[in-house]
Order: structure tokens, then C-alpha cells, then sequence
């Protein structure tokens, strides 16, 4: 067995960033930019107007202005204004080059085309400036940059229609066990309704990641492994859940081995989801999970993600770690990890009363896992410990 430190340095080490492509500007959500971004335009490219109002070439000596025509967003109809005259203009309208002051239509007194102005202004206002937002030539998004609809319609502001990202990470999911039905089926006696598979799949794609491929096998060596080889072929990351351990009816370990893959540790340190399986194959990462549904969603938290997101273009880098004052005294055995389902607010975190590796009724309303790490025994209320938030 080897350390939590240590199975997470060699997954990192094991992991690589997938091939980069060109894809429509809409279709970028939540990928990762591959390539910084240079925007071609300045933006905005012309003086536009920030209000509904009146453009005018302003002269403090004057207090009489006469309207001489309209400008209105989009049009391209250019005035040249003398000192004392003005154009009506609306948002976003490019504002005449003669024209140094926007005045907002609230601060007018208009009589039909004359008007005063009821405050005083200061020249440039309401104006924004030729590439007050950005210039042409600088970079408008660094590579690495996860796109959100913010990043996306700034984009498109600039004109760019499509982007260069990383691939995301074509999952596949296998799950074993004879005893597992599909929820909806009457269960018989000996059976229990599978879940891992609704639970994993989830859990990968409320971290934006593609929809997993999703096969069920019975506990036979044969179907095991043609499952496996068909997954392997197809996607870069492969989970599967169940038939890791050492029973008579637990084929997945002698399946990989006859396929190929490396053996790059068989489990951890720790406590739930000792039994983790991590393996490649021509850079291609497999995950055999715990069948417990607690463990193999907190081996996934812990050991998955990083994986999938590195993948992605992203750091190797899963849930958000904080500090938090413990409320309850813990003591627990050196020599095993612990990942304890836990209730967490801004300060203090609580530890949840069932840790069973089988069950999630308290995974379900907890909202992180706290880790101790291999060697504490002991940790007093109110000490600082690590959490996991979900």
C-alpha cells in the first residue's frame, strides 16, 4: 500500500493534458483555452455613447444648444458640430467626433429643438473612449482560462467565432456485480439496485465534464474483459466500479493484466477506499473504484477529478480545500488516512455520524470530507483540520 501524498504524485505524474482543437465560439463552454487570445479590434471601435441623450460640442460660455439631427445605435450618419449645437444619440451610438460632451437626457430642458442643460457637466462625459475596454494587440484572454458566458459574449464582442481549447476527456464507466439490478426493477432476495453508476456519472458531469459511457457486466472474466478492451480503445479515462478486491467472483485486476495495462499501484493508505486500482495504457488512465458506494465516491473526489480536470487543460486540481475548526474531538488508529463525511459552515466543521463505506445517506447532506492524514492519532475540538468541499 502506499500513501494518500504518494498515489496523488503518481496519478499527476501518470496524467497529460489532451490534444488541442478549434471549435465554435458557442459550443465553449467551460473548456479551456488553449492559446491566449489577442483581441483584433478596439473595443469599443469607435467613441460610443454610454447614455440616452444629447452629444454636444460644449463650450461652458454657452447655455443655449440647438439640436441640428439624431444618431442612433448603429447608424453610420456623421455630424460635424459647431460650439453651441447638438445631436440627440442613444446608448451604444458612435458619438460625432466633434461632440466632447454626452449629456444624459434626465439633466436636459428641451423646448422643441433647443435645449439647456439644468446641471453642470464636465467635458468627456458619458463618452466612452476608443478601446476603453481593450486595444487592438493586447491579449484579451490567457491560455488556461476556463470559458464562462462572461468570457464567451467578451469574445464575441470582439468579433471571434471560433477558439482553440483542450479536449475534454472521453470517460467510460463499467460496472460489475451479479447482485446489482437496474432502480425500477422489483429486487429479489439477494439483490440490491445499483447506483454507483447514476452516482458517478453525476458527480463527473456537475464538474463539467463529458457524459461517461456506460456499460454493466456480470462477474465473468471473458465479459469483463471484452468490456474493458472495447472501453480502453474508445476513451482516455476509464472508471470502473466494483470487482477490485480479491474475491472469488472479482475478475477486474486479472482482466487489466491480460489486457496490457501497467499496474501503477493497487491500495492506499486509507480509510474508506482502501482497495483503489490505478493503471495505464498508452497514456490512457483506468480507475478501478471500491464497489462501496461511499468509498468509490470519495476516491473519485479525491483521486478522479484531479485526473479529469488535468486532462481538460486544467490544473491537477479537484475540490477546494479549507481550514475549519473542528467541533468534535476525533481519535482514530495511525497508519490509515481517514476521508470523514463531514457539515461544514464559514468556521467550524462536524463530523458526520455515519462513516460507513456502504452507505450515503449522510454523504447526501454533507457538504465536504475532512482528512486526517495517515499518521494522527488524535485531533482535539477545535483544532484546524483540512476539508474537501463539495
Amino acid at each position: 500500500m502506499i500513501s494518500v501524498e504518494q498515489a496523488l504524485k503518481i496519478i499527476d505524474s501518470k496524467t497529460s493534458q489532451l490534444l488541442k482543437h478549434k471549435i465554435q465560439l458557442q459550443d465553449t463552454l467551460d473548456f479551456v483555452l488553449a492559446e491566449s487570445i489577442l483581441s483584433p479590434i478596439n473595443m469599443p471601435p469607435f467613441r460610443q455613447s454610454a447614455m440616452d441623450g444629447y452629444a454636444l460640442n460644449y463650450d461652458e460660455s454657452i447655455s443655449d444648444y440647438k439640436l441640428i439631427g439624431e444618431v442612433a445605435a448603429g447608424s453610420g450618419e456623421t455630424f460635424n458640430l459647431k460650439p453651441g449645437e447638438a445631436v440627440r444619440i442613444f446608448t451604444g451610438a458612435a458619438v460625432p467626433d466633434s461632440a466632447n460632451v454626452v449629456a444624459q437626457q434626465e439633466i436636459v430642458n428641451r423646448i422643441e429643438n433647443k435645449f439647456t442643460l439644468t446641471k453642470e457637466v464636465q467635458v468627456g462625459l458619458n463618452i466612452r473612449l476608443v478601446g476603453e475596454q481593450i486595444k487592438v494587440g493586447i491579449t484579451a484572454l490567457e491560455k488556461g482560462i476556463i470559458l464562462n458566458p462572461a468570457a464567451i459574449g467578451f469574445l464575441a464582442t470582439l468579433g471571434i467565432t471560433e477558439v482553440e481549447v483542450f479536449s475534454k476527456p472521453k470517460i467510460g464507466l463499467l460496472t460489475t456485480g451479479n447482485e446489482l439490478i437496474k432502480p425500477g426493477t422489483p429486487l429479489s432476495h439477494g439483490q440490491i439496485y445499483e447506483s454507483n453508476s447514476v452516482m458517478l456519472e453525476t458527480a463527473i458531469t456537475q464538474h463539467h465534464h463529458t457524459k461517461p459511457e456506460l456499460v454493466k457486466v456480470k462477474d465473468d472474466l471473458a465479459t469483463t474483459q471484452n468490456a474493458l478492451a472495447d472501453l480502453i480503445q474508445k476513451n482516455d479515462v476509464i472508471l470502473i466500479s466494483g470487482g477490485i478486491s480479491v474475491g472469488d467472483y472479482d475478475f477486474v485486476k486479472t482482466a487489466l493484466e491480460n489486457l496490457g495495462v501497467k499496474e501503477e499501484f493497487y491500495k492506499i493508505k486509507q480509510k474508506p477506499g482502501k482497495p483503489i486500482y490505478f493503471g495505464t495504457l498508452n497514456q490512457k488512465l483506468i480507475f478501478a473504484l471500491p464497489g462501496n458506494p461511499a468509498s468509490a465516491l470519495t476516491c473519485f473526489y479525491i483521486y478522479v477529478l484531479p485526473a479529469l480536470n488535468k486532462s481538460a487543460g486544467k490544473k491537477f486540481e479537484g475540490l477546494k480545500i479549507v481550514k475549519r475548526k473542528l467541533k468534535n474531538t476525533y481519535q482514530k488508529k495511525s497508519g490509515l488516512a481517514h476521508f470523514l463525511k463531514s457539515v461544514s459552515d464559514d468556521e467550524f466543521v462536524e463530523i458526520s455520524d455515519s462513516q460507513s463505506s456502504a452507505m450515503l445517506n449522510t454523504f447526501a447532506v454533507a457538504n465536504g470530507l475532512i482528512f486526517l492524514p495517515e499518521e494522527i492519532e488524535l485531533v482535539d475540538a477545535g483544532n484546524l483540520v483540512d476539508v474537501f468541499l463539495f
